[in-house]
């Protein structure tokens, strides 16, 4: 079965951290860009990172950029999200993605994306 099942979430303190983990099966990761998105309650779904292929190529939403990061094992079908100095605003449902379009390019619009895991729960408390 085709699937990502993401893991890791949970309830932290404001600049606390949190390690997310999106486990790929029924394909492998290694011809795939992946990213992560998030989903505040009554907002739309935000772009939080992304990975090229290999991990080559990177890129970050500017409200996390430089607290979360973004990194790959191929050889264990698994994208991670690290992230630090968690604040209130980064409370959200957060969902690993897989996109089909060309593995050497990094996207961020959601439609770019073809398969998602079911999400997992970030509560930062204040």
């Amino acid at each position: 079965q085709v699937q990502l099942v993401e893991s890791g979430g949970g309830l932290v303190q404001a600049g606390g951290s949190l390690r997310l983990s999106c486990l790929a099966s029924g394909f492998t990761i290694s011809s795939n860009t992946m990213a992560w998105f998030r989903q505040a309650p009554g907002k739309e779904r935000d772009f939080v990172a992304v990975t090229s292929w290999n991990g080559g190529t990177t890129y970050y939403a500017d409200s996390v950029k430089g607290r979360f990061t973004i990194s790959r094992d191929n050889a264990k079908n698994t994208v991670y999200l690290q992230m630090n100095s968690l604040k209130p605003e980064d409370t959200a449902v957060y969902y690993c993605a897989r996109s089909q379009r060309s593995q050497y390019v990094v996207y961020r619009r959601p439609v770019e994306y073809d398969l998602w895991g079911q999400g997992t729960q970030v509560t930062v408390s204040s």
